[in-house]
């Protein structure tokens, strides 16, 4: 084999190794998936409910939890600008987990694997009947132990049935709204 044809065999081989490293960094919208899911179907005109937001969040990574460990650290947020009809509550976060990283000095508090958000939503009298969607804003920064990927702004559509204030409020995925994680 001649010298320069072994440098450049060399120098492909470096380069298709390094390849496969750059493609295993994610987008940090191929992180965190989001699903909305209403407490209650139908909801009644004048009435009140939850939305609960159900975050996976793909093996290896984390996200800050709400209660961040230091300033510079950038929190979960979930929000939304309610359509006419609706008129928006607090959000409820889950407690963070603890955990040590090699990146930092001291345990930073994260949420990892699947995390339940919860809003309190209120459907006004006037609000139309049918099927309706509160748009919703869930901002994260995703990490691993490695890296931390660009904080990102994922849209979440939070599809609800109205009826009107005399149909009953039948309860809705009640594994969502039983538990506070």
């Amino acid at each position: 084999m001649r010298p320069g044809f072994a440098l450049v065999a060399g120098f492909l081989a470096c380069v298709a190794g390094a390849m496969p490293l750059r493609a295993q960094i994610p987008s940090p919208r191929d992180v965190v998936s989001a699903s909305a899911f209403p407490s209650f179907d139908p909801v009644a005109r004048g009435g009140s409910f939850q939305i609960a937001v159900v975050l996976k969040i793909r093996n290896g990574f984390h996200v800050n939890a709400r209660e961040k460990s230091a300033d510079y650290l950038i929190a979960t947020d979930l929000r939304t600008d309610a359509p006419a009809g609706f008129k928006s509550g607090e959000v409820t976060y889950p407690k963070g987990e603890l955990h040590t990283f090699s990146f930092s000095k001291k345990p930073l508090n994260v949420y990892e694997g699947k995390v339940v958000l919860r809003m309190d939503v209120a459907a006004l009298p006037n609000v139309p009947l049918g099927a309706q969607h509160i748009p919703l804003k869930l901002r994260y920064q995703a990490c691993s132990s490695e890296v931390c990927l660009p904080p990102v702004t994922l849209d979440v559509d939070a599809p609800v049935t109205v009826a009107s204030s005399t149909t009953p409020a039948r309860a809705a995925h009640p594994e969502l709204f039983q538990s506070q994680r």
